[in-house]
């Protein structure tokens, strides 16, 4: 193990207790600070009950950085950063409440080039396998598990190129100038380059990491502006035509405890405070590692934490949220705007205020996760697409559109989608603000579905891993 192997575990293990300093600094732009870092801004985090590549059941999770990532710039591209590190974190147990880490994993990204004598950063030409000649820069990456077991190197990966057009052909139809392929349903369906990057890294463990879809949708424009929401058939995705960079990691069940309980799921992304190359060591760089983003369930920070809070959730562990943000769940904004734009004429009783259902969904800020159920249902690309369809039963509403699965730890249906979990598909805009304008502290609850009409993603998602679709063509994508 390298100087350098040693620091950074020793700094995943300090991460995962909690004793890391912080700093100022997540949907796409949730907070102030972290909008101006792409490279460490989580987009979006995923966690549900699927497949491994053998068909057994784990736990599948994922985080997305760099929002708005355009397809086929130039000359420089779009990479993970060698300067930040990125984790997916688990709670189990009494844990969770609490908001602390059993397991957690961390990605330390390296990059390197073939040549430097070019201006031609990422292709030499076209790139037929990934890292073959043609693919001048390449990015690597090394996980480190840290659990009450210890601190291990679970394995490391490669990472596949960006999607260009011609110079990465076998994304795309036609070989070069053509759309992204679609999604597929079968490990052996999936394009060149990412079936040659899922990483077995034993142990029923299996990675991903590169570019990817945005798999987020909705007309965020008119959300917020000022809520005037464009009717069916007007709306417009705000997301549509964008890549991002997504880290996908399935976990077997027994690693984390097995399968008759419920997790919690959240990422973190941090940075180094400083860089100091002590030569005497081996040209080592030294420095602290500083939280500087982190999200848990989608439109939490964005949709409910006020401007004076939001850069601090992001230096925040969620062992904060119960003494620092529960009051943004217990009585949302959001609910009050809601009554007073949109609900104006008829405003609905009693949803600004006690609301305890809110608090069980948000507080502390970690997507949970039922792990007894069968696999969820998943997103293919609608239900009339013919090569990839949606699974039978699957509703982008999760439990609002009647998706639930039974879980034999509760011994009830649960929703197979966010809040318990949240799939590639899962329409979270909408899931969101039903949740808020319903009541779910009575029984029977009272349920009221909202909508701002993107019902659907741009691009075809993967039924299996790493998920999200094929990253668009930088020759061949539209955005709204």
């Amino acid at each position: 193990m390298t100087t350098h192997t040693k620091l950074s575990t020793t700094i995943a293990a300090l991460a995962m207790l909690g004793l890391t300093r912080t700093a100022l600094a997540s949907s796409h732009m949730d907070a102030p600070l972290i909008t101006l870092d792409d490279a460490a801004n989580t987009t979006d985090v995923y966690a549900f009950v699927g497949k491994d590549p053998t068909g057994k059941k784990a736990l599948s999770m994922a985080v997305s950085v760099y929002p708005f990532e355009d397809p086929g710039i130039g000359p420089n591209k779009y990479n993970f950063d060698d300067k930040v590190l990125y984790a997916l974190h688990v709670s189990t147990g009494d844990k969770i409440k609490q908001g602390i880490a059993t397991h957690s994993w961390f990605f330390e990204f390296t990059t390197s080039y073939k040549t430097q004598a070019t201006i031609l950063q990422s292709y030499l030409g076209v790139v037929k396998d990934v890292d073959d000649a043609n693919q001048n820069l390449t990015q690597r990456y090394r996980i480190t598990e840290v659990s009450a077991a210890g601190i291990k190197q679970l394995g490391s990966g490669v990472v596949p190129p960006n999607n260009q057009g011609i110079a990465t052909p076998e994304y795309n139809e036609r070989q070069g100038d053509g759309p992204a392929k679609v999604g597929v349903d079968k490990i052996a369906s999936l394009d060149r380059y990412t079936a040659q990057t899922v990483t077995d890294l034993g142990a029923g463990y299996y990675a991903f990491a590169g570019q990817r879809e945005d798999g987020f949708y909705g007309d965020i424009n008119a959300i917020f502006d000022l809520l005037q929401l464009r009717g069916p058939g007007a709306a417009r995705d705000s997301q549509k035509g964008f890549n991002v960079h997504t880290i996908t990691l399935q976990v077997p069940m027994a690693a984390i405890g097995g399968e008759m309980q419920e997790v919690a799921v959240w990422a973190t992304t941090y940075r180094k405070t400083f860089t100091v190359r002590l030569k005497q060591f081996g040209d080592v760089e030294v420095g602290d590692w500083v939280q500087v983003g982190r999200q848990g369930n989608p439109l939490f920070c964005e949709a409910f934490v006020a401007i004076a809070d939001k850069d601090l959730y992001n230096r925040c562990p969620p062992s904060s949220d119960e003494m620092v943000f529960k009051k943004y769940a217990e009585t949302p904004e959001l609910a009050k705007l809601l009554n007073a734009i949109v609900f104006k004429g008829n405003p609905i009783p009693g949803i600004e205020t006690n609301r305890s259902d809110l608090v069980g969904i948000f507080i502390p800020d970690m997507i949970k996760v039922d792990l007894s159920t069968a696999p969820v249902t998943l997103a293919g690309g609608g239900p009339n697409h013919i090569t990839t369809p949606d699974d039978p039963g699957f509703s982008r509403l999760s439990v609002f559109g009647g998706d639930t699965v039974f879980s034999p730890l509760k011994k009830t249906n649960v929703p197979s989608g966010w809040p318990n979990g949240r799939r590639f598909g899962d329409d979270v805009i909408d899931i969101g603000v039903s949740a808020v304008i319903s009541d779910l502290r009575v029984n029977p609850p009272v349920i009221r579905v909202a909508s701002d009409n993107v019902d659907a993603n741009d691009a075809v998602y993967n039924k299996v891993m790493p998920y999200a679709a094929t990253p668009l063509n930088g020759r061949n994508h539209r955005h709204d």
